[in-house]
């Protein structure tokens, strides 16, 4: 038997999804009965159906409903192709500052293996997947509301609350406000990024919150360490080369001492 004091206890890191995604991919159509938690299918399928009939739709009111522009038509597109899209591995469908800074094309197979093991993303669409679950590129942020089905949250909050609260071990939230809304975790490590000026004043920051969490998740994703406690999450950020310290009974605090770029206090420091 194997010494239960040195198993590596459970961790699961809740990502926010990204609101443009890669597109393309080289994987079938979608199999809703394919991704994790099998608990969310009929939400899902309610969900995936509403919105490719929005889509195909006449597009005036299907951009207002979603919260789109115009010159964003092409989203609707995506969306009204659901049921035939390739898909690919949800960590690599989406995309931006977080995303990159994970890097997930950048890890070695025994990395890709942890974070397969650790990793799940919110979705408006599908409400948790694992980074491996195959999906199709689409368009629905948490704050859409489609005709006849009320907000995302009453839809989701049912369901995926259970389901994200059964999870073993150590739940670490890095999820953008609207997302934690659709289901909160009680108990979870939460994270603020924050930048500390050279008079010790700190305030958050949030363009560059979306890089810092993206290196922590990488770090916590593929690290051999064991993470039962907040205060692992911080030998662990340190080891990446973060700063950052507890912040009451469950959350962590990752400091930037540079000023964030496209900020006054960078500008300010550029002409010093």
């Amino acid at each position: 038997m194997p010494n239960a004091a040195r198993e590596k206890a459970p961790l699961t890191l809740l990502l926010p999804p990204s609101e443009t995604k890669r597109p393309g991919g080289d994987g079938p159509a979608l199999e809703l009965d394919t991704l994790a938690f099998p608990a969310l299918h009929p939400v899902r399928r309610t969900l995936t159906a509403a919105l490719g009939e929005l889509s195909a739709g006449d597009a005036e009111p299907a951009l207002k409903a979603l919260g789109l522009s115009a010159g964003q038509r092409d989203q609707l597109d995506l969306n009204a192709a659901l049921p035939t899209a390739p898909t690919s591995p949800a960590l690599f469908r989406y995309t931006g500052v977080l995303y990159d800074a994970f890097d997930p094309a950048g890890l070695t197979p025994a990395m890709r293996k942890r974070a397969a093991d650790r990793v799940v993303i919110s979705s408006a669409l599908f409400g948790a997947v694992r980074g491996s679950d195959p999906i199709p590129a689409y368009r629905l942020s948490a704050g859409a509301r489609l005709p006849g089905l009320g907000t995302l949250s009453a839809l989701w909050k049912p369901v995926l609350a259970p389901v994200l609260e059964e999870f073993p071990g150590l739940v670490v939230d890095l999820r953008s406000g609207a997302y934690v809304q659709l289901a909160p975790v009680r108990g979870a490590v939460t994270v603020r990024v924050l930048y500390v000026a050279p008079d010790g004043s700190r305030s958050v920051v949030s363009h560059f919150n979306k890089h810092a969490k993206g290196l922590l998740a990488r770090a916590l994703a593929t690290t051999g360490a064991n993470v039962r406690t907040p205060r692992d999450v911080i030998r662990v950020a340190h080891k990446a080369g973060l700063d950052a310290e507890r912040h009451g009974e469950s959350g962590v605090d990752v400091l930037l001492h540079e000023p964030p770029a496209g900020t006054p206090a960078a500008a300010r420091a550029a002409r010093l």
